[in-house]
């Protein structure tokens, strides 16, 4: 009896010990647990988080005026190339006059005849006039019968008739000389502005047509190359986030080593859509200033103007700007239904958007709220305190594997991805 009362006595404090060893066990994961999950962590720090919006375009400059003719001819003087610097009121090319010549010498020719014929009515107004008031004497006298009177009075109001058709025959003759004399100074092309022919599509001896009552021939284009913009297209539900004067930032596939400022200057109210009704891409044309002090350095460029129209281009719009916030990667956040896999619904109301700290030993899953985000970092509104070491990598962990207490190991990032 007494050596069963050792013996557990012996036995009791070795269970005790074992039981506590193995509650201690689980609890640090020494034993009984699955696999521990390598994950990369990074410390949860202030920064400085600035949104911004992609997009593509094209280079253009901000005034640019196609150039067409008001007549249509031969170009018979081209006094121009691509390229060439021009001024206001400077000839750029003269179009084949004859014709115009012709139509003048004509209207001149029709004037001189109407005034003729306005003269020549006007005397015969007069004589009729004398005959009419000579008869309605006699007539008062009843010297003469009425029907000689009123016959007197007939040549009379005729001859005046014809004063005034002839007197209306002469304006529009001066209005036809007028035209001729327009058109044959619209023969002769002149730049409207100062600038840069960015744009010839004619050559000389070529034949253009032209009229004032829509657009003829587009013979060239005259630019002011000191101020560029990027014209892009910003997809529908980015669009409400731009505003006018946000900074962007602007990199020209011709100059991939620099990085130009620009400014919003317009927003379309209206939508471009593109593509068949199934596959309907809206967007918005907004513009953006090119600041010139951005470009006016250009190492190994000799031309004034680097920024060609033209030129393909990505802008990074710049619409909020965050100080001093809480940031971690954007791939430490995932969105979840639960955490412990044990819940199956999916209604938005269960998703949570959640990020994993870690302890050094296991991953414990944080309630977060966002804000805005960048290209590598996203704020942190609440969830995260300052410090905290967040689980960033491998995303395939973050948005699957982990649940709240999973094991981990933590490695470096680079390790994750090395080839073994």
């Amino acid at each position: 009896m007494r050596s069963n009362n050792k013996i557990l006595k012996i036995l009791l404090p070795a269970v005790v010990v074992l039981l506590i060893f193995a509650v201690i066990g689980k609890k640090q994961g020494w034993f009984g647990q699955a696999a521990r999950v390598k994950v990369a962590v990074i410390n949860a720090e202030r920064r400085v988080i600035v949104e911004t919006i992609t997009a593509n375009g094209k280079i253009q400059p901000e005034k640019e005026v196609k150039i067409t003719p008001d007549v249509s001819g031969e170009i018979v003087e081209l006094t121009v190339r691509e390229g060439d610097q021009v001024v206001k009121g400077q000839l750029l090319l003269r179009i084949k006059p004859d014709v115009y010549i012709s139509q003048k010498d004509r209207s001149l020719a029709a004037i001189s005849s109407a005034r003729a014929r306005l003269a020549q009515a006007e005397a015969q107004f007069i004589q009729a006039e004398l005959t009419f008031k000579r008869t309605e004497q006699l007539y008062s006298e009843q010297t003469i019968s009425k029907s000689e009177y009123e016959q007197a009075e007939a040549s009379y109001r005729v001859a005046k008739a014809e004063v005034d058709a002839a007197r209306f025959s002469v304006v529009s003759a001066e209005a036809s000389v007028k035209e001729a004399d327009e058109n044959l100074i619209k023969t002769s092309i002149y730049s409207p502005m100062t600038g840069t022919v960015s744009m010839l599509l004619v050559e000389l001896g070529e034949r253009v047509a032209g009229t004032g009552l829509m657009a003829g021939t587009e013979m060239l284009r005259v630019a002011d190359l000191s101020r560029m913009e990027a014209r892009v297209e910003v997809n529908e539900n980015d669009i409400p986030g731009v505003k006018m004067g946000d900074t962007a930032s602007i990199e020209v596939d011709a100059y991939p080593e620099y990085k130009f400022r620009g400014v919003v200057t317009q927003i379309a109210n209206s939508a471009k859509t593109t593509g068949v009704s199934a596959d309907q891409v809206t967007n918005f044309d907004v513009k953006i200033l090119v600041l010139p002090e951005s470009y006016s350095n250009i190492e190994g460029s000799s031309d004034t103007h680097p920024l060609r129209p033209g030129m393909s281009t990505t802008v990074d719009i710049q619409t909020r700007i965050r100080s001093g916030v809480i940031a971690v990667p954007i791939e430490s956040v995932t969105t979840r239904t639960d955490t412990t896999k044990l819940i199956s619904s999916t209604s938005d109301k269960d998703m949570r958007t959640l990020v994993f700290i870690t302890d050094g030993i296991r991953a414990l899953a944080r309630d977060v709220k966002t804000g805005i985000q960048d290209n590598s970092y996203i704020e942190i509104i609440s969830g995260v305190s300052e410090g905290e070491r967040v689980i960033s990598a491998p995303f395939s962990a973050i948005s699957k594997k982990l649940s709240d207490s999973s094991f981990v190991e933590i490695v470096k990032k680079e390790d994750l991805f090395s080839i073994k």
